[in-house]
């Protein structure tokens, strides 16, 4: 569905409720019928070290560049974020992104939670929240200020759990080039491309690429 045709006001207005009445009605579907899986999969976490929180959260940048708390399964040791650091040279991608081959902070559930995107369950909670969108561009780990300026017109948008770059983009893209294809496709509202886009990432998902 386009709104182009529409005044921008009404548009932009029936295109937001729209968005958010699929986002709610999505997430709250998906985590019950999904529940016995995210029971099986905190368990497994939780075996793999009793100590430390099933559940990872992790600041992450949104809408107007404001911090919020990130859900994911834990799938790192506890000492992640302080390995980073040393792993710095070995990215894949220019600082501040970051992304290693056969990380070596990720544990054995972790390795099996990542390949079948199930880490990423706990989301959908993000979007009940209202911090993030079932499609939208995917939240950085790092600040608005360390954007350059035009980048930062991704955080116009609502951060998604998936987005253009996991489907089209993923291993092949710097963060630049990440934000040209983001900033592109939301400025076109499209509640139809959206859709597809999400039926895309679970063909991603089923072919085992993932979502970061």
């Amino acid at each position: 569905m386009s709104w182009r045709n529409l005044p921008w006001g009404v548009g932009e207005s029936l295109y937001q409720v729209a968005k958010r009445t699929l986002d709610v009605v999505v997430a709250t579907l998906a985590l019950v019928a999904l529940s016995p899986v995210l029971l099986i999969v905190a368990l497994a976490v939780w075996l793999q070290d009793p100590s430390a929180p099933v559940i990872f959260r992790q600041k992450r940048c949104g809408y107007g560049g404001r911090l919020f708390d990130l859900f994911k399964f834990r799938t790192m040791v506890r000492d992640a974020d302080a390995l980073k650091e040393a792993l710095r040279a070995k990215s894949l991608v220019s600082w501040p992104d970051f992304r290693l081959v056969n990380d070596p902070r990720v544990t054995r559930v972790g390795r099996i939670l990542r390949v079948t995107s199930l880490d990423e369950l706990p989301q959908f909670l993000n979007v009940l929240t209202g911090d993030m969108s079932l499609v939208g561009p995917r939240p950085t780990s790092f600040h608005a200020e360390t954007y350059a300026l035009w980048q930062t017109g991704r955080l116009d948008f609502r951060p998604g759990i998936t987005g253009p770059w996991q489907v089209h983009g993923r291993d092949r893209m710097d963060f630049a080039d990440r934000c040209r294809l983001e900033i592109a496709f939301f400025r076109d509202r499209s509640l139809l491309r959206e859709l597809v886009l999400i039926v895309q990432t679970i063909a991603c998902v089923v072919r085992r690429t993932g979502v970061a």
